[in-house]
């Protein structure tokens, strides 16, 4: 038995350690194949992502948002790693059965620290196998997060887990018996038992049985380390070893989510210049190459869990898109086309083969086959990733959220949709009406300059406008950016003038900028098209930069800087000013209207004083909460008002859902499954609510729109409302008086929202 226990284990040993070794030159080899990212971008403060590493994995940060699964996760993870040392102690058992490591072995701390993380090992692994069990696909369809997962994949990883954990406490069972262990002690507090039972047997059974269980440990774990090495797309196995690099060279070196800012698109690593960009520039992707080899790393770290998935709205709708299920078709295409790309195939800037018929004489046919495939085309065409996946996405930030491994998921759809727009011309139709419109008209419903100060002339107050009523913004505190749907849709300007009002009740000095402002960009850029959102975004930074007192090169000429103050109010506004406009030379200190409103209450500049009757729930705006990480301000706000009695949404702050028109999904139809401003508002409907309240004109449009239409339908109260928390504010801050000149005296209520026009 010792015998044939030690050469089947060396032998195993050997081919694994020899084939992970080849797989790990591989898959180096792999990601080299993707482009370079911008020099420094992935490589900064070496230190603080080395820290960040370690806080995401001994924290698990993102995980132990999951409750039982984040907590039984960490001790398969920690175990996995910590319990290395149970591998050699084991391999000594195969020639001397009571052999333990010299120095530690019979060390009490280490071995309740081996007793304990074998246990807990043991238990969080069962713990997941039944977590699985309870959410297969058969059961739960798509609701299940692991619906497209590689379930023989995971049975595999969770059974070998299962059997080494099992083995490491039988073992410690074993050594217990033969040094004599008596009675339950610090060291052997979960193992007495079967040290008990093994105490019974003869030493030379006793022997025997720890070769053979030695033996299973070590063939166990050397068999899936040839599995793994043979099989190098194996995500579920292989995330363990990735996802360490993948955290060490996300985004952002601090830790943070790959969300706000989507970064400059770039060619061969290089920002384009987009005056005079290279005859050679790539722009966009439409070949898995054309990834950068962070993008190539993020899909192979990809674990298969299906968290991005469980919060997807599109995936929640009924829509193909799954943030999971892109991100694994990926991976697939990219490993398979992968022998290809290594001979030196590929195509040119003209579209010409690059490799020699001989480097290409030895790839596998299936590999050349992988290689005919469109990255974007649909089923009939042998696609990747299918169009209607590519144009579900709404943006929202879900998927990168909740990620436990940092995969960033939006950059990469944005990419393939550059592509898609700016090269094939190929998107969805309706899209292409608001494009035009902004190019022409320089916003999004293609309304005349003069129409965004329309709103100006239903207010009881003057509303200073840069340029004409004052020379620049030296005079006032904050430039207020009103953003295309504040000035120029129904619903929206109610906010635009009631948030104007609170900046004059508050006595805050405030301009805008009337007809020269235009649209940021934000659903030029995440709809795909970069070049229309650089040529508005170069001039909005040109026209704040000027407003500011930047407008001279000359020192005697050049006007007094003002603070460069802006409030929005629209988080799409607030996102792209804040976040993207320092890429184009725009450096802005830039604030949402509820912050600066809840600053106000705080101050005691806005008293709210009269009640607003009725149970309220507050809607997160994607690019206000997930992308800017602004939570509190409205809700502080909401909690100011008398009267209202606050109760959240199932899903609200991180786990908020999108109302749908993130992603230039606004200027789009949904004509796959349920409409997700639907599925938001009947979560709402729910709680049965008297105001659903938000803080975005995006926002307000869909949620309105739905409301409207239950309401018809008649699955909605007629006294709903939907208001942003500017209008709740503002009638609270106004006495009755003021609000009803009539004078009698009924309670403040948000106004109805009128219907869409």
């Amino acid at each position: 038995m010792q015998l044939a226990a030690i050469i089947v284990s060396l032998v195993l040993i050997a081919v694994g350690v020899a084939l992970f070794g080849r797989a790990l030159l591989q898959i180096f080899h792999y990601l080299r194949l993707g482009q370079p990212v911008p020099a420094g971008t992935r490589t900064d403060e070496p230190a603080q992502r080395t820290i960040t590493v370690v806080k995401e994995f001994l924290g698990h940060t993102r995980m132990n948002r999951w409750g039982v699964v984040g907590v039984a996760h960490w001790f398969v993870a920690v175990g996995f790693f910590s319990l290395l040392l149970t591998i050699v102690n084991a391999v000594g058992q195969l020639f001397q059965a009571d052999w333990l490591i010299p120095v530690i072995g019979d060390w009490l701390p280490y071995e309740v620290f081996t007793e304990f993380l074998g246990l807990m090992t043991t238990l969080g692994i069962l713990t997941l196998i039944v977590i699985r069990q309870l959410s297969k696909p058969g059961k739960a369809g798509r609701k299940s997060r692991f619906t497209g997962s590689n379930f023989g994949q995971a049975y595999f990883v969770e059974a070998v887990i299962l059997i080494v954990g099992l083995s490491i406490m039988t073992l410690r069972g074993l050594e217990g018996a033969q040094h004599h262990v008596t009675s339950y002690e610090a060291g052997f507090f979960a193992s007495y038992p079967l040290v008990a039972a093994f105490r019974e047997l003869d030493v030379s059974t006793v022997q025997n049985l720890t070769y053979l269980v030695a033996m299973i440990k070590i063939s166990t774990s050397f068999i899936w380390m040839i599995t793994v090495a043979l099989k190098t797309d194996m995500g579920v196995a292989w995330h363990r070893f990735l996802a360490f690099p993948n955290i060490w060279f996300k985004r952002e070196a601090d830790g943070s989510t790959a969300l706000g800012a989507l970064p400059p698109m770039v060619s061969e690593g290089k920002p384009i210049d987009f005056e005079d960009p290279g005859e050679d520039d790539q722009f966009g992707v439409s070949q898995v190459e054309h990834f950068s080899w962070k993008g190539l790393l993020d899909f192979s770290t990809c674990t298969e869990c299906g968290r991005c998935q469980s919060q997807c709205p599109a995936w929640n709708t009924g829509k193909p898109l799954s943030p999971k299920l892109l991100i694994m078709g990926l991976r697939d295409h990219a490993h398979a086309k992968a022998p290809y790309l290594l001979a030196g195939g590929g195509k040119d800037a003209e579209g010409a083969e690059k490799g020699s018929a001989e480097q290409l004489a030895q790839v596998p046919a299936a590999a050349l086959a992988e290689a005919e495939r469109p990255l974007i085309g649909t089923l009939e065409e042998n696609g990747v990733i299918d169009p209607d996946v590519l144009w579900s996405c709404t943006t929202c930030g879900a998927c990168v959220e909740q990620c436990p491994v940092d995969i960033e998921h939006i950059d990469h759809i944005v990419d393939m949709r550059r592509y898609q727009v700016m090269i094939e011309s190929s998107f969805p139709s309706e899209a292409g009406t608001m494009l035009k419109n902004l190019e022409k008209k320089g916003n999004p419903w293609g309304l005349a300059k003069k129409q965004r100060l329309a709103w100006t002339k239903e207010v009881e107050f003057e509303v200073p406008v840069v340029g004409k009523d004052i020379e620049d913004l030296t005079e006032v505190d904050y430039l207020y950016w009103v953003g295309c749907a504040g000035a120029l849709e129904d619903r929206a300007k109610k906010t635009t003038k009631a948030f104007a009002e609170l900046l004059h009740i508050a006595g805050v000095k405030f301009a805008i900028m009337g007809g020269d402002e235009a649209c940021t960009g934000d659903s030029a850029r995440r709809l795909g098209n970069e070049f229309l959102f650089q040529q508005l975004g170069q001039q909005n930074v040109e026209m704040l930069n000027m407003a500011f007192g930047e407008d001279s090169d000359d020192e005697s000429t050049r006007k007094p800087k003002a603070k460069k103050k802006i409030v929005a109010t629209c988080p799409h506004c607030f996102n792209t000013i804040a976040n993207e406009y320092p890429q184009l030379g725009g450096e802005f200190e830039v604030i949402h209207h509820t912050q600066l409103l809840q600053h106000l209450v705080d101050e005691g500049r806005l008293v709210p004083v009269t009640p607003v009757e009725g149970l309220i729930t507050y809607h997160d705006p994607c690019y206000l909460g997930r992308h800017n990480k602004v939570y509190t301000p409205p809700r502080e706000i909401i909690a100011k008002v008398p009267g209202l009695r606050n109760e959240e949404m199932h899903r609200h702050k991180e786990r908020g859902f999108c109302c749908g028109a993130g992603g230039a999904r606004m200027w789009m139809e949904e004509r796959i499954g349920k409409r997700v401003n639907d599925e938001r508002v009947d979560e709402a409907l729910s709680l049965n609510p008297d105001i659903v309240s938000t803080a975005c004109p995006f926002c307000l449009v869909m949620l309105s729109d739905s409301v409207n239409g239950k309401k018809n339908d008649g699955k909605a109260k007629e006294s709903l409302q939907v208001v942003d928390v500017a209008q709740l504010l503002l009638d609270s801050v106004k006495t009755p008086e003021q609000q009803d000149p009539g004078g009698d005296g009924e309670p403040a209520t948000a106004p109805e929202p009128e219907p869409v026009k």
